[in-house]
């Protein structure tokens, strides 16, 4: 696995395979059908991330309803974790 920059590095200086590791170490999981995308799930929410080419989409699930953001690949890794784990 490729080692990740420090967490202030943005996304756009990230190899793909350390973001490739960066989900996986989030507890992300690769969908067989589309590399691009990835699911994640917690206790109490699940997310769909999406590798884009201009963005990181994610769109999570939670009570039956769907929320869904884009995050730039110019913000920092440690911001966009954040927002993701943070949940809907």
């Amino acid at each position: 696995m490729t080692s990740l920059p420090d967490p202030a590095t943005p996304l756009y200086h990230h190899p793909l395979p350390a973001l490739e590791g960066w989900l996986r170490e989030m507890g992300a999981a690769r969908q067989r059908a589309n590399p691009c995308l990835w699911d994640l799930h917690r206790s109490d929410w699940s997310a769909e991330i999406e590798l884009e080419v201009e963005e990181l989409a994610v769109r999570w699930q939670h009570d039956g309803q769907r929320t869904v953001r884009q995050f730039p690949y110019g913000l920092s890794r440690a911001d966009v974790e954040a927002a993701i784990l943070a949940g809907p």
